[in-house]
């Protein structure tokens, strides 16, 4: 019987971590796979995630983040940041990997490059960055679930200066830019809103069956 469901009732958005609590390099390592199996437009992945263990910087970055503690008390902080700029250079890296992975000549995949790049290059820039922007919440969806099944938690956060975030990780220089994070760890006995019942929608009321 799979446990998701209960794990997923088990979870929420944990106020305060437990500091002196460490996630293991083995649930890092898993926490890490889920979220590299992500789905994503056309499967390019095109956002990078910095995972932050150093406690000097996540106190650096704690006044961006508006002085929320998860920051600098929780195990690890995620930074899920997507590409600023995307292009033929992207969309060609795509191919080589997955040429090489699926072990088929590059030109085998030049008819779905130009379908990509056909659709992708007259984006306007604007809505470019928001399509990007939006890849990182499925891979956030990844790791708050893979955390759940561990038992760890995981906190999405988008309350937090992403320009300040950039400037501190260097992300500008990176082609990169702070959308969403998450610090995962392990709730801290003291954090009352574990005791709270979850509230969501009826299925009546979330669910339209046509």
């Amino acid at each position: 019987m799979s446990t998701f469901l209960d794990n997923q009732n088990w979870r929420y958005a944990t106020k305060k971590f437990d500091s002196a609590k460490k996630i293991s390099e083995s649930d890092l390592d898993f926490l890490k796979e889920a979220v590299r199996l992500s789905a994503s437009s056309y499967g390019l992945q095109l956002y990078k995630v910095l995972i932050i263990e150093s406690s000097e910087l996540k106190a650096q970055l704690l006044p961006s983040a508006y002085g929320q503690t998860q920051i600098t008390d929780a195990s690890h902080l995620f930074v899920f940041a997507s590409q600023t700029n995307v292009g033929d250079a992207e969309i060609d890296a795509y191919l080589k990997n997955a040429s090489e992975i699926r072990e088929l000549p590059i030109e085998a995949l030049a008819g779905y490059g130009n379908f990509m790049k056909g659709a992708i290059n007259p984006m306007p820039e604007d809505l470019k960055s928001i399509w990007t922007a939006k890849q990182t919440y499925l891979a956030l969806g990844n790791l708050l679930n893979a955390a759940a099944e561990l038992n760890i938690d995981a906190t999405p956060m988008e309350g937090f200066n992403a320009s300040a975030f950039n400037e501190i990780l260097g992300l500008d220089k990176l082609n990169l830019t702070a959308v969403v994070i998450a610090p995962v760890g392990y709730r801290h006995t003291e954090d009352d809103t574990q005791h709270h019942k979850k509230v969501r929608k009826s299925n009546e009321d979330l669910f339209i069956t046509l």
